[in-house]
């Protein structure tokens, strides 16, 4: 199978939200959001350890293009539906497409956050990845320290599979830390 041959929807709605592929010019909302949220996202995200310009977000957006259709990677957008405001970014990443195996990121503006918008996405992007993909495996990897990430995980019902010790750095470089590995399995 090829992947790239593969057809498969670039939107689709959940309740409150639109989640779609990048978009040419979406660098700027991109930009916007991660400087409103730099001070929850630096911890975490190797992204965001610098407020990028938005010329560097709009480059970050247009890699984005090219690896969905190529189906190397598949980010996802989010929007409010009832305002279109951008609220984050998610999407299936890692992926083995021979074993029908994904993994789920997300980051959420953190004037966002709380309202479960973020959980929303994470289980339309599941029901997407299954019923578009095949998916038989999902995870989601988060630092245990990071309580807002793995709440997500433990709420859908998410298999903790295992905490790998001291695999990787923080996101600013400087120290070791653990990986937790939530998934989920499907049947045919």
């Amino acid at each position: 199978m090829n992947p790239i041959l593969l057809d498969f929807p670039s939107e689709f709605k959940t309740k409150r939200l639109v989640i779609r592929a990048p978009r040419y010019g979406d660098g700027k909302v991109v930009q916007e959001s991660i400087h409103a949220s730099f001070p929850e996202l630096k911890p975490w995200m190797p992204f965001a350890q610098e407020i990028p310009t938005v010329d560097e977000s709009e480059e970050n957006i247009r890699r984005s293009i090219a690896q969905f259709i190529l189906r190397e990677d598949l980010r996802f957008l989010l929007f409010e539906s009832s305002t279109n405001a951008f609220i984050g970014s998610s999407g299936l990443h890692r992926i083995n497409w021979d074993a029908h195996s994904f993994e789920i990121g997300y980051w959420i503006d953190t004037r966002f956050s709380g309202n479960g918008l973020m959980t929303e996405a994470v289980t339309g992007i599941i029901e997407f990845a299954r019923k578009h993909l095949g998916a038989k495996r999902i995870e989601i990897k988060c630092d245990p320290t990071n309580h807002k990430s793995k709440s997500i995980p433990i709420k859908l019902g998410f298999t903790l599979e295992g905490q790998l010790k001291q695999n990787k750095l923080t996101a600013d470089g400087k120290e070791l830390r653990d990986t937790c590995i939530y998934a989920k399995t499907f049947r045919s």
